[in-house]
């Protein structure tokens, strides 16, 4: 039978003690990790967002009513539980509190939970359609409870440090009428006039620009963006950006420079990462022609090599076609490869490929 918290207030979250806490009397809430019963002694794992605390229920300083209703707990049971802080006998080094443990004097059942359709652990080869299907099951395991906490410290690095450089935050329409983008637009209907619809916007862009108008000069918001097009590795309906406009910059430099400084404050606060700045540079040309892309990974080591003066008279039409007419013939250089990779090796990967 679930209870009520009747006065139970939280000291703080599971993970924020140490043994420099040992003595004091505290009380802490959370999910039931894990439950190992030992007969006379009950220990539980108590975890919460920041991770978790070893709490102990010990027969011989417990009513036995309490102790009787702390063998009933079970895994995903939300506890509210006091008692004093201590050196645990058994250390675990895999988690931060490893070395202390609750001692509980008075504990109370939040919340029973049936059997979870699946573990609520870190790594699971769960069926990605049943972990949605049960999304806040799912929201508890550390990686994604983690994630989300990276992407609150990311949100709340860029907004101190573009407040701190004179943007000011300000929110847009999420319902206007539709404009030209890159996009099909979803469209909401209008129930005041009927046959006409809202779009929702695919980005901000216009209304920003009114700002600057009007002579804001500097703007900001972490804002949701909506575009009706088919799932893609870096794109999906629904998205979120950090958009931004600067009026009176001399040139691209000035925007740059500032985008890198945010960067550096968002990886120093959310990760503790120095950047050094700035940030290496590429021109446009210099991607395509090393890379061939406009947005290349620059770690990847097999750059573009331009052969074209080597294949020009070639006599192979595909490429002097190619080179007479402005343009170019490339290819990767994959080092080393010349003898690991038989002629039936390369036409296998050429299956693979298509």
């Amino acid at each position: 039978m679930a209870e009520f918290m009747n006065g139970m207030k939280r000291t703080d979250y599971c993970a924020s003690f140490s043994e420099s806490d040992v003595g004091k009397e505290i009380t802490v809430m959370g999910w039931t990790d894990g439950r190992r019963d030992l007969g006379s002694l009950i220990f539980v794992d108590l975890r919460d967002r920041t991770g978790i605390l070893q709490i102990v229920f010990d027969e011989s300083v417990l009513d036995k009513a309490v102790f009787e209703k702390a063998t009933t707990i079970r895994h995903e049971f939300v506890l509210a539980a006091k008692g004093t802080l201590r050196i645990r006998s058994s250390i675990n080094e895999n988690i931060p509190t490893g070395r202390i443990e609750l001692l509980v004097s008075e504990f109370k059942i939040l919340s029973e939970a049936e059997t979870t359709p699946f573990e609520i652990e870190a790594e699971t080869n769960v069926n990605e359609m049943l972990r949605l299907k049960y999304r806040y099951l799912d929201l508890r395991r550390a990686p994604l409870q983690q994630n989300l906490m990276m992407r609150a410290k990311i949100a709340n690095a860029a907004r101190e440090y573009l407040v701190k450089n004179g943007f000011l935050e300000i929110e847009t329409p999420f319902l206007g009428k539709s404009t030209p983008e890159g996009a099909r637009d979803y469209l909401v209907p209008s129930r005041v006039h009927q046959g006409t619809f809202y779009a929702l916007p695919q980005s901000p862009q216009l209304y920003k620009q009114l700002l600057m108008i009007s002579g804001f000069d500097r703007y900001f918001q972490i804002t949701k963006c909506f575009r009706d097009e088919d799932l893609r590795a870096n794109r999906q309906p629904e998205f979120t950006q950090i958009d931004l406009e600067m009026s009176f910059v001399e040139d691209e430099n000035d925007v740059m420079t500032m985008m890198e400084g945010l960067l550096a404050e968002v990886f120093m606060q959310a990760k503790g990462i120095s950047l050094s700045l700035p940030l290496p540079r590429l021109t446009w040309q210099e991607a395509m022609d090393r890379f061939g892309s406009d947005k290349p990974d620059t770690r990847f080591g097999m750059e573009l090599v331009n052969l074209s003066d080597l294949v020009a008279g070639c006599g192979f039409k595909v490429f002097t076609d190619a080179v007479a007419n402005g343009g170019s013939v490339r290819a990767i250089n994959a080092k080393g490869f010349s003898e690991k990779l038989s002629r039936k090796a390369i036409d296998a990967l050429g299956e693979f490929v298509k």
